[in-house]
């Protein structure tokens, strides 16, 4: 007798038309402020909620500015929510305090993951963003086995070392048969305050050759500006505290990309 298969048991979220997972292979590159502002800027066209799956090093509260917030609990004891910026939110960090650990095995991400996904009332979403922690382990596999992903991007940094880890990542999506559409630059260059110019912060890697033997979209390139960092400290993201910005317009571009590419075949 064969053995069942684990994807056999995914179910859609009700109300929820599709799930982007933002992954990356590595940590450090990222992917927490693209996801928050790809988010954002989505939610300016389309109904968006952001799930951080990050259990372990939830961000989301800090950079939203929800830092403290706890979800409330309706009648049927499903959880509310944090809405901040017109999204409905929710992260291990609004459950616990923020200098505490989760000393957790696999069976209790995988109960939390599902809490997330099905305890929550996420109301009716165009668009749900959801912030994977680094790797390619129990988070990844156990989002893969429960709901139907519509597609994943990979954010990485110019160089090797980090592009090393996506390269794991674009092979754990295929392996559980989750199509990735593509890759998000990230820190891919900084601007020179004084003429203008763009400076490269790391070696340029493969990343062009990479997309190209694997077929993947070039999906954006994210400048680096001490700004962003500064604005998801203060809990307001680039996309809302400077819309106008070059690198806010970035994440508007890259909204716009990824929505385009995933509503090609489909009628909102």
């Amino acid at each position: 007798m064969s053995s069942p298969n684990p994807f056999d048991s995914q179910t859609k979220i009700a109300g929820v038309k599709n799930i982007i997972a933002v992954s990356s292979g590595k940590g450090g590159v990222g992917k927490s402020t693209v996801s928050i502002n790809l988010a954002l800027a989505l939610s300016k066209k389309y109904s968006v909620g952001l799930m951080d799956a990050d259990i372990y090093g939830p961000s989301l509260p800090r950079m939203s500015g929800t830092l403290g917030q706890k979800p409330g609990i309706t009648e049927t004891q499903k959880l509310l929510p944090i809405k901040r910026y017109g999204i409905p939110m929710i992260s291990m960090g609004h459950l616990i305090d923020e200098e505490a650990a989760v000393v957790w095995r696999g069976p209790m991400l995988y109960k939390a993951m599902d809490q997330f996904l099905r305890d929550v009332t996420w109301g009716e979403l165009d668009f749900l963003i959801v912030d994977l922690p680094p790797g390619t382990g129990d988070v990844q596999l156990t989002l893969a086995q429960k709901v139907p992903i519509t597609t994943a991007i990979c954010v990485t940094t110019p160089q090797n070392i980090a592009l090393a880890d996506v390269k794991k990542a674009v092979d754990m999506w295929k392996r559980v048969s989750v199509p990735v559409l593509g890759l998000v630059e990230n820190m891919a260059y900084m601007l020179n305050p004084v003429d203008g110019q763009k400076m490269e912060l790391f070696p340029k890697g493969d990343l062009n050759q990479f997309a190209k033997a694997h077929n993947l979209k070039l999906l954006g390139e994210i400048a680096f500006n001490p700004m962003i960092g500064k604005t998801s400290e203060a809990g307001i993201p680039i996309v809302e505290a400077a819309p106008s910005s070059p690198e806010a317009q970035s994440f508007f571009a890259l909204a716009d990309s990824i929505a385009d590419s995933v509503l090609s075949t489909q009628n909102l």
